[in-house]
């Protein structure tokens, strides 16, 4: 993270209350009121936050991705329709912070940080792509188990059913198995946000 907001800072600044909206569906066109008397809890507000890292570290590696332009017609159309599910999301769980009267972090506030060699090629595009998206899905299966509060639960499970066709299709295109596991591993807070910090700096 940039030195206006550390992963610590990320994960522990403190609720101040208010009402909070998650928006779900790729057209952001359905709201859900979510705590509108009360604060959310701490930990709710710190997985909110994680989960806008996420997903700007998503929307940045996907738009760094296209403009490489390193990859096959097919693989291209979809690494652009990952790029607006993930700008999607993160407008949806961005909303949880800015209806609690916090302000998410931005592109901005984030220097992100890939392996050598990560857009050389459609195959280290798509190797990358199926290691963060399964991290991703990882951190929003981690996030629904952690969650105090259900109703932001509904739009978090919909945006993780997202993340897992994403992380299948790229695991598809290295030539490996669409699906295998009855029940794809959460990541715990810290354990996902060590591994996001990774790209961070």
């Amino acid at each position: 993270m940039s030195a206006s907001m550390s992963r610590g800072q990320l994960l522990t600044r403190s609720a101040v209350g208010g009402a909070a909206l998650l928006v779900g569906g790729s057209a952001v066109t359905q709201a859900v009121e979510v705590a509108s008397a009360d604060p959310l809890p701490g930990t709710d507000l710190a997985h909110a936050r994680l989960l806008v890292g996420a997903e700007l570290l998503a929307a940045d590696f996907y738009l760094q991705a296209v403009a490489a332009a390193n990859a096959g017609p097919a693989v291209a159309w979809y690494l652009k329709r990952a790029l607006a599910n993930e700008k999607d999301h993160y407008a949806s769980v961005a909303q949880i912070l800015s209806g609690a009267g916090l302000t998410p972090a931005v592109a901005s506030d984030i220097d992100f940080s890939y392996p050598a060699g990560t857009f050389a090629s459609q195959g280290s595009i798509v190797k990358f792509a199926r290691q963060l998206e399964e991290t991703v899905l990882g951190a929003y299966l981690g996030a629904l188990d952690g969650i105090q509060t259900s109703s932001l639960k509904g739009a978090l499970s919909r945006i993780a059913a997202c993340e897992a066709q994403h992380a299948a299709y790229f695991t598809t295109a290295l030539g490996g198995k669409t699906f295998s596991d009855s029940f794809p591993p959460a990541l715990p807070i810290d354990q996902a946000s060590n591994v996001l910090d990774a790209y961070t700096a």
